[in-house]
């Protein structure tokens, strides 16, 4: 395999698709040397077959606002690939969103998948949907237009979405009573991060922040650190680093920053429940600003257009989007002595971050398999609705902490260099390829 000679071709096809671009390339730059001495990989043209989804889904969606006026957004669905099961990958709603971002996470989500020993293949989906200051009937009418026209290429056992950016549980019920409606069947495997009065898993809405706490563990674990009293940052202040901020906080650790669009919000003293729950306000409050937290909590204080990364830590968690943490913010984060970097969400570094981060040889760890523990607890809410039992709080927790902590010991397997350096990104791109690669080879050309 000749990365520049795929990536070229690539480039030529999808010109402009920049995070799909970024995302294919990190990949096949990690495996180059291990699929260079699997001559059946080449022969069968797996890297060739595994770059481009399985198909694409472009719809319009069309709603009624709270003014009585009509809106049209985008809506996309992409089942990238189904070699080690059915499609399974999250919604998102959000203004930016576009073939290129869905194509990238697709992407990622597949290997994700493939390191939770779990049987999921890959998908992505999502709208240009922006639900920032929408009301909870705006919201509520769009599920249901998205839905619409949704709900026939999904299924149990053909494509499982879930949440993502912009979409909790109260889009998921939306979704899903629409589905209900028009599939004529209460299946309730059809979506994940559901409500648990109708088929939703204990500790689901919690799983992608503490899934990402029980790596980080094991990854200090192996570092010979502990993160009982280091200081964290983190970004964003929604579902996912709210569930981040929960597990850090009692691990022992002190989350001393979160951050939205409109700034960071510094707090020396960390978290306590209160604080915790009014992380969950804000992200229901549709406004996307975190300057409120500083407002209720008057020892948090808000810093106006700064990034968490700006207050010094020693462990930091991107928790928002991708590509939010840059070449600039590690060398700050760097200069502030923060020895551990850890992606919650997908691709949260640019690539000038990560090799700044590996470079001064800290820890760091990437996305797919940090915040893995979000799509294995869906699809553990999977198997609980195909057998239509319900298990304890503590039953899922305890299957999350075996599944994350096997996905840490492939990551080692994979990428324990000579000098002993573990590079998590080498070793989750390895250790996920592998199982997909050898599942497409044994399936023949399709």
């Amino acid at each position: 395999m000749k990365v520049q000679t795929i990536m070229a071709d690539l480039e030529r096809k999808h010109p402009g698709e920049n995070e799909y671009l970024q995302a294919v390339r990190e990949v096949l730059e990690s495996i180059e040397e291990v699929y260079n001495i699997h001559p059946e990989f080449e022969k069968a043209k797996i890297v060739e077959r595994m770059v481009e989804p399985d198909r694409i889904f472009t719809f319009r969606v069309t709603w009624v606002d709270d003014r009585g006026e009509i809106q049209t957004n985008l809506g996309y669905r992409i089942q990238f690939n189904s070699a080690i099961g059915p499609y399974k990958g999250g919604i998102r709603f959000h203004k930016a969103v576009n073939p290129s971002m869905l194509k990238f996470l697709g992407f990622e989500q597949t290997f994700k998948n493939a390191l939770t020993t779990l049987p999921m293949g890959g998908a992505k989906g999502g709208s240009d949907f922006d639900p920032v200051g929408k009301s909870d009937a705006e919201i509520m009418r769009f599920c249901q237009a998205f839905m619409w026209e949704l709900w026939n290429n999904i299924g149990p056992d053909t494509d499982v979405p879930a949440g993502d950016v912009g979409v909790g549980g109260r889009e998921i019920g939306y979704m899903y009573g629409m589905y209900k409606k028009l599939a004529r069947e209460y299946n309730t495997g059809v979506l994940t991060g559901k409500g648990m009065t109708w088929g939703g898993s204990l500790i689901r809405p919690e799983a992608t922040g503490f899934g990402a706490l029980y790596f980080v563990e094991h990854m200090l674990a192996k570092a010979g650190k502990s993160i009982k009293g280091a200081t964290v940052a983190i970004s964003g202040f929604g579902n996912v680093a709210w569930g981040a901020a929960t597990k850090a906080t009692e691990l022992g650790a002190k989350v001393i920053a979160i951050s939205g669009p409109d700034g960071v919000v510094y707090n020396p003293e960390g978290m306590n429940k209160e604080k915790l729950d009014y992380m969950l306000v804000l992200r229901a409050s549709n406004q996307n600003v975190v300057a409120p937290f500083a407002e209720k909590f008057p020892d948090a204080t808000f810093i106006p257009a700064k990034k968490a990364w700006s207050i010094k830590c020693d462990i930091a968690l991107p928790c928002a989007f991708q590509n939010e943490l840059n070449g600039d913010d590690a060398a700050e984060l760097l200069a502030n002595g923060t020895w551990c970097a850890a992606e919650v969400s997908n691709m949260g570094c640019t690539p000038e971050a990560i090799a700044a981060f590996q470079n001064a040889g800290i820890l760091f760890a990437p996305g797919k398999a940090v915040n893995a523990g979000g799509v294995a607890t869906s699809g553990l809410e999977m198997t609980q609705n195909a057998m239509h039992i319900s298990w304890s709080a503590a039953e899922v927790d305890q299957k999350l902490h075996y599944i994350m902590e096997s996905i840490h010991a492939a990551c080692v397997k994979y990428g324990t260099q000579e000098d002993g350096y573990i590079n998590y990104v080498k070793g989750a791109n390895i250790a996920g390829f592998m199982k997909v690669a050898q599942a497409m080879l044994e399936q023949g050309i399709v």
